[in-house]
């Protein structure tokens, strides 16, 4: 028997089985997540403004039967000024055991959670930088439909065996440990301990450092090497079996690339084994179009999760049923590996600006398929996304947003869809050289990025233009304000006559849109300067095509009269 590592919460578990009841001294827990708890961004908190978090560790241990959490985090803070109060963010499920703050436990009567805002009032001035440490116990919000609806899932394998899964963007992090719930609070580093039966594997960030050994039970430490986005944190724990290889980079780093499964028979050891082999492809091309995989120092890791997805950083959850489609690569894990680049290495300052993370996650797939089988699938993958644009509320609203007010007042998939086809027109427009740079510099805070020479950025959408804008050496404050700040999408208007065509943009608000469009008659094509309506002639045989190659984003009414048929049809179908 190896000892625990320092500071790991006491062993309960016993075949499963907690030795305790979590009843605790204090204040009640509530049945339900607060409407705080259950919004994730936002604006911040005033005691939680300027704050940082330099590390955290986190303890976990479980009572599966009962679907009960033991957990322990300490947190290491800065600020750039003293606090009388403190703050961080715990769903008031848990009941909190203690607290301590620099090794000194808080009076319990300075403690208090009315709302799922954890409140820490010292007896003295706090001064930064510190650590907080919370013990808590409590049954965490199980989702009703993961992970669109976040939470702790306490499923079982078909052999009975325990399946916990955690997935919580649209709720954050406060769902299962107590962190800063905003973009900005991501640990800087972590260790995270997973105190789990014999017969189970405890999944999660980063690399793996080492597995204590009790005597029913093992503890794996995790340990990430840079920041981590909050709602990126997970847990998974099942009987999972592992796949594992050394991949070496075109840059000439080595590191591993691990995927864990669950398998009952051969047909799906088989099928694990297919989607662990398409992972250096995937690799391959982002090194290629972006740039490095951003964390070399950790793994390529993905794990098989009884829900669809996730982009957990460096612990990718899958649940896609290992589908395949005509573009011949799984697309659900294509994209959620996508955001190791978009999301996790480039992370938005606000949730308003997630369509830097869908947006060009999303549109990784379309370029996916171009390298793998050219134009033909290139275009078909952006068909395919293209029908679903909704154009009701814009992608970006220049304000502080939650994401719930992102995806359920807001643009909502707009910002997947139509911001990879925003990124499709933005890229025909200033070419492929610029817009690679651009995405380049984008998520590497730099246009030479190597193993090594980066570390995660924080990003905005005017920061983003700020980088077209300068690779370019033009300015596209018009592109962007008519795609991203305004729903409507732009329409051609055009009039034909039987010697001439007219062809003019209309946009909301008659914004300038000085879009170049290219217009094929009889197979020759014209690229149009749109910044004054154009007229061409043309005779009543000419066969005239706009936007032949159909490189830019607008209005189009085939595709207003597929919704309202899709739509009917399902009415027709309820009745």
């Amino acid at each position: 028997m190896r000892r625990l590592a320092a500071g790991l919460i006491p062993l309960i578990i016993l075949s499963g089985c907690a030795t305790r009841d979590p009843v605790v001294k204090g204040q009640p827990t509530r049945e339900l997540s607060t409407p705080y708890t259950l919004k994730t961004g936002g604006q911040t908190p005033p005691l939680q403004r300027g704050l940082t978090v330099e590390h955290a560790e986190l303890w976990f241990n479980f009572d599966f039967k009962r679907q009960v959490l033991y957990g322990t985090t300490e947190l290491t803070l800065n600020s750039e000024r003293r606090k009388r109060t403190l703050s961080v963010d715990l769903d008031t499920r848990f009941e909190v055991e203690g607290v301590w703050l620099n090794g000194k436990q808080v009076p319990p009567g300075n403690v208090k959670n009315p709302d799922g805002q954890l409140l820490i009032t010292p007896q003295q001035a706090i001064q930064f930088p510190l650590s907080v440490k919370i013990k808590y116990v409590g049954r965490p919000r199980k989702p009703v439909n993961a992970p669109w609806d976040g939470g702790v899932m306490w499923n079982t394998t078909d052999d009975g065996e325990p399946w916990l899964a955690t997935a919580v963007q649209g709720e954050g992090c406060d769902l299962f440990w107590p962190c800063v719930d905003q973009p900005f609070g991501e640990p800087q580093s972590m260790d995270i301990h997973i105190t789990v039966p014999k017969n189970l594997v405890a999944a999660s960030n980063g690399k793996l450092v080492d597995v204590a050994e009790q005597e029913s039970a093992h503890t794996y430490h995790w340990k990430t090497s840079t920041p981590t986005n909050t709602y990126g944190v997970a847990l998974n724990i099942a009987p999972y079996k592992t796949l594992t290889s050394q991949y070496r980079s075109m840059y000439g780093n080595r590191f591993p690339i691990t995927y864990y499964y669950l398998a009952s028979d051969e047909n799906e050891k088989a099928q694990a084994q297919g989607l662990f082999d398409e992972l250096p492809a995937m690799l391959a091309f982002f090194e290629k179009l972006i740039g490095p995989y951003p964390f070399a120092d950790d793994k390529v890791g993905v794990v098989q999760t009884p829900h669809k997805g996730m982009e957990h950083q460096t612990i990718n959850a899958y649940g896609n049923n290992y589908e395949k489609d005509e573009y011949g690569f799984d697309w659900l894990m294509q994209h959620e590996f996508a955001h190791e680049w978009f999301g996790n290495q480039l992370t938005n300052k606000d949730w308003d600006d997630m369509w830097l993370h869908e947006g060009l996650g999303t549109y990784m797939q379309p370029l996916y398929a171009q390298y793998l089988h050219g134009e033909l699938a290139y275009m078909a993958y952006l068909n395919k996304i293209r029908k679903p644009l909704i154009n009701d509320v814009p992608i970006v609203s220049g304000q502080t947003r939650s994401e719930e007010q992102v995806y359920e007042d807001g643009p909502g998939l707009d910002i997947y869809y139509k911001g990879a086809w925003v990124m499709h027109t933005l890229r025909q427009l200033i070419g492929d050289g610029h817009f690679f740079a651009a995405v380049t510099q984008a998520v590497y805070g730099r246009p030479d990025p190597e193993p090594g020479n980066f570390s995660p950025v924080y990003l905005n959408t005017q920061d983003f233009i700020d980088i077209v804008n300068q690779q370019t050496g033009q300015d596209y404050r018009w592109f962007f304000d008519v795609y991203l700040y305004h729903a409507s999408l732009p329409e051609v208007i055009s009039q034909r006559t039987r010697n001439q065509l007219r062809l003019e943009w209309q946009t909301e608000g008659d914004l300038p849109f000085p879009m170049p469009l290219d217009v094929s008659v009889n197979g020759d094509i014209t690229t149009l300067d749109m910044r004054q309506p154009q007229t061409i002639t043309v005779s009543p045989k000419h066969v005239v095509i706009i936007d032949p190659l159909s490189k830019v984003l607008r209005y189009d009414q085939r595709y207003e009269d597929l919704k309202d048929y899709e739509q009917t049809q399902k009415e027709n179908k309820k009745k």
